[in-house]
């Protein structure tokens, strides 16, 4: 006797209008209120902090998974890295990331309740010692009116992008309103720095 396969939820393919944005052309959306574990920290992301924060996304995340398939009978791929960066001067200054701020964070289904989320984090902690799970915390986030294009390329070419960016948003008669947010679809230890793709997105309000 066999048991019944898991159902097949994909998230990034139900949300294709906020994953799959043009390189070409930014686009206006309407991000709605979704559920991320979220951990905020100080820093350069290429230091152990921040590292320390994407071990416990991913651990936390994955065991979720493995969770919600036993137990809902239901498997859904993880989602993918998101970060909300800035600074205390509103300037970001390459040579002095220590200054900056992040909330790293990875959304999840509807189906991953409070209480499972305690229990992902108590059966985490007892196989992996991470400080980040001490600050982890599973919460809703609504950005709301957003424009957002794709960069293709490295990180540390990433400026005019977000200049072209924040010039579209200028032309739609609004201004920025929160953080920068980027969305990382491609894995730099595997893809050449030429071909990551980086979802660049940034929250704005129209002016008055």
């Amino acid at each position: 006797m066999t048991s019944n396969p898991a159902k097949k939820v994909d998230l990034r393919k139900q949300l294709k209008y906020l994953y799959s944005p043009s390189a070409s052309e930014p686009q206006t959306v309407d991000v709605p209120r979704f559920n991320f574990i979220l951990i905020d920290g100080k820093g350069d992301p290429n230091g152990a902090g921040f590292s320390d924060a994407i071990n416990a996304l991913y651990s936390l995340s994955y065991t979720l998974k493995f969770a919600v398939k036993k137990e809902k009978a239901i498997d859904y791929p993880v989602m993918v890295l998101e970060v909300l960066w800035w600074t205390d001067s509103g300037r970001f200054d390459m040579a002095d990331r220590d200054r900056w701020n992040w909330t790293a964070m990875m959304m999840q289904p509807k189906l991953v309740t409070p209480a499972l989320y305690r229990r992902a984090v108590e059966e985490v902690r007892k196989k992996k010692e991470i400080k980040a799970l001490g600050v982890a915390r599973l919460e809703a986030f609504h950005e709301g009116l957003s424009a957002q294009i794709m960069h293709v390329g490295p990180y540390s070419a990433e400026g005019p992008t977000i200049e072209r960016l924040h010039g579209y948003i200028k032309k739609s008669g609004g201004r920025p309103k929160g953080e920068h947010h980027e969305i990382y679809l491609g894995d730099p230890r595997r893809a050449a720095p030429s071909k990551l793709q980086t979802i660049v997105r940034q929250p704005f309000e129209k002016s008055a």
